[in-house]
């Protein structure tokens, strides 16, 4: 049988994993809150003034697309789900393009790894590259933890209608951009 001091320990070593359970619990539910709560500050706001330079240099003002739905996706070159959900952000472009809306991908990456990326992997939507200087492109949509891929969803008047931390389906996309 145990001693008592088997017992004690057995005690600790049960109270130390209940105490590690909840820390684990409240860190992994911590983040999705955070961004929750990021995202209710910007959804209903305007978009904020953004002209980012294309693979060209070419500066390009968001706020040109006004009067259309557009889809914002933030992504990098290095980033597995933002690559993988690549094919679908393509074919929702296909698909509602030609009806009012687009998607626009802004590379939160070195315009040298963008333009390898896309010579391998061509897009049917504009690249932008997007500014990583404080505040940068991804904190000014809302990304306060700067998770990739992320998304904004832009109403055609211009105002923020959604937000999605992490890699979207092709059933939501087409949500976002049905007219």
């Amino acid at each position: 049988m145990f001693s008592r001091g088997n017992w004690t320990i057995l005690g600790l070593a049960v109270l130390a994993a209940a105490v590690g359970g909840y820390a684990q619990h409240h860190l992994q539910t911590a983040p999705a809150a955070a961004v929750t709560t990021a995202a209710s500050t910007i959804i209903g706001q305007p978009l904020p003034a953004l002209s980012l330079p294309d693979l060209d240099g070419r500066l390009h003002d968001l706020g040109k697309y006004r009067g259309r739905r557009v889809l914002i996706n933030l992504w990098a070159s290095w980033c597995l789900p933002c690559l993988q959900e690549m094919p679908a952000l393509v074919k929702a472009q296909q698909k509602f393009g030609d009806h009012g809306s687009i998607v626009i991908g802004i590379a939160l990456d070195e315009p040298a790894h963008v333009r390898a990326f896309l010579a391998a992997h061509p897009v049917n939507y504009p690249i932008l590259i997007g500014q990583p200087e404080s505040p940068g492109t991804s904190l000014k949509l809302g990304n306060n933890l700067r998770n990739l891929p992320y998304s904004v969803l832009v109403a055609d008047d211009g105002r923020i209608l959604a937000t999605h931390a992490g890699a979207m389906t092709a059933d939501q996309m087409e949500q976002w951009l049905a007219p």
